[in-house]
């Protein structure tokens, strides 16, 4: 986590490093692991903690990624709320790739805050597709009960947090555990081509990038009978700092994922801005509905990155990469020295394909660990925000040694004060 001394863009020696870093994540050549199912023959027991939308996506493409090549049973399941559970295990229970695959139990569906670590214990490869504030603990359990891991991005909302992952990594490595992130882009096709092109100097010296995930609004749930402050919150996860760390956290942690693959490296520092310049409404609590923030690699290398979500704009979710010699973009077009599109007849859903590649790596006994890159590109995430919340520049080291911690200490259903709006000029960083 420590800086280099210097950095003049993309330099022919660091390109070097990236070429081999790039293709060792593509044949997942790691080392070997001492799992009880690198022969290939025990069935994996997958559980899943987080029964949403994208948990139950998740669990679907853990199954279809299986297929007849690699044993897995879905074996259990949790949720805070018994009918996102129930939902969600009818659902998988009848969908066309998990049929064979299901196992869930009535005595393996499991209800309440400490439930994640009941599934920890019945199962070897664990789902965590929770809301993002439950997601350093969850991730500490699993790594310190040996267990394997798919998580869903980003990792966690504050500085506090990411230092739990960052250990869970280097804990992770010494068990030689196998982790994958919902980073999808780094295991789709066209991407890998890419970043190992941009990587051997298709574009030259890197030079600057812009990454956007402008979009039309997004869902927030109002406040209803018989909701304690708690439920409410948790429900309408989306909207408060604790459980999201807001939407250029949980979604546009993507793009700056792809910028930092490119670069090689996380930023040094951020100077962003942001706010509501449409929506009010009580049950947005406190995310905002825009960020546009400048991020400082080094060298002195910026990024522009913008986050947006209000309905009737202009939308684009995309990466540029600037080099000395040309430009990539996310459409996979290379432009100057080089001219060419990146083009792959047949490609894997990224989705699916993330879950193949922890599957054989679990098998083939080569080890795989995603935690500490989603964990640098979370925290870049975060740096963006929270300069966009307090007006004031962020560092890198800032952020991650931060002692802002926003996940409460004894959470418990029942009333729980709602954060203010952050406002330049007033919020306070710790």
């Amino acid at each position: 986590m420590t800086e280099p001394g210097t950095f003049q863009g993309l330099s022919a020696t660091r390109r070097d490093f990236l070429r081999t870093s790039t293709a060792a994540s593509a044949t997942l050549g790691l080392g070997l692991l001492n799992n009880a199912h690198a022969a290939g023959s025990d069935v994996i027991k997958v559980g899943l903690v987080g029964c949403g939308g994208r948990g139950t996506g998740a669990a679907e493409n853990i199954c279809e990624a299986a297929g007849t090549t690699y044993n897995i049973k879905l074996h259990a399941m949790a949720d805070v709320f018994p009918e996102h559970l129930k939902n969600s295990r009818e659902s998988l229970r009848n969908n066309r790739h998990c049929r064979e695959k299901f196992d869930v139990s009535d005595e393996r569906c499991f209800v309440g805050f400490d439930a994640y670590q009941k599934v920890i214990d019945c199962c070897d490869l664990v789902i965590l597709a929770t809301p993002p504030g439950f997601r350093p603990g969850h991730i500490e359990a699993v790594i310190k009960a040996g267990k394997n891991l798919f998580t869903e991005k980003p990792v966690g909302v504050d500085g506090p947090g990411i230092r739990k992952v960052l250990a869970a990594y280097d804990e992770a490595q010494k068990k030689k555990l196998c982790v994958v992130a919902g980073t999808q882009r780094r295991h789709q096709a066209r991407y890998l081509e890419s970043m190992k092109r941009i990587h051997d100097g298709a574009i030259g010296d890197l030079i600057t990038a812009r990454v956007y995930w402008n979009q039309g609004d997004i869902w927030a749930h109002g406040r209803q009978p018989g909701w304690n402050d708690t439920e409410y919150q948790i429900r309408n996860w989306y909207h408060f700092l604790w459980l999201c760390g807001d939407h250029i956290v949980e979604q546009h942690v993507h793009n700056l994922d792809v910028a930092i693959w490119a670069l090689g490296h996380h930023p040094i520092r951020a100077v962003g801005m942001g706010g509501r310049q449409v929506h009010d409404e009580p049950e947005r609590g406190q995310s905002y509905d825009h960020f546009a923030v400048d991020y400082e690699f080094p060298g002195g290398v910026h990024i522009l990155s913008m986050a947006r979500q209000i309905e009737g704009c202009a939308n684009n979710v995309s990466e540029t990469i600037v080099g000395s010699k040309g430009t990539w973009n996310s459409d996979f077009r290379f432009t100057g020295a080089v001219k060419d599109r990146i083009r792959i007849q047949h490609e894997t859903n990224p989705y699916v394909q993330e879950h193949i590649d922890l599957l054989e790596a679990i098998t083939s006994g080569k080890q795989i660990n995603e935690l500490r890159q989603v964990a640098q590109s979370t925290l870049t995430a975060i740096m963006g925000r929270d300069s966009a919340y307090s007006g004031k520049e962020v560092t890198w080291e800032k952020a991650l040694h931060s002692h802002h911690d926003t996940f409460p200490k004894h959470l418990a259903w029942g009333p729980m004060k709602e954060g203010a709006v952050p406002r330049p000029g007033s919020y306070e960083l710790s």
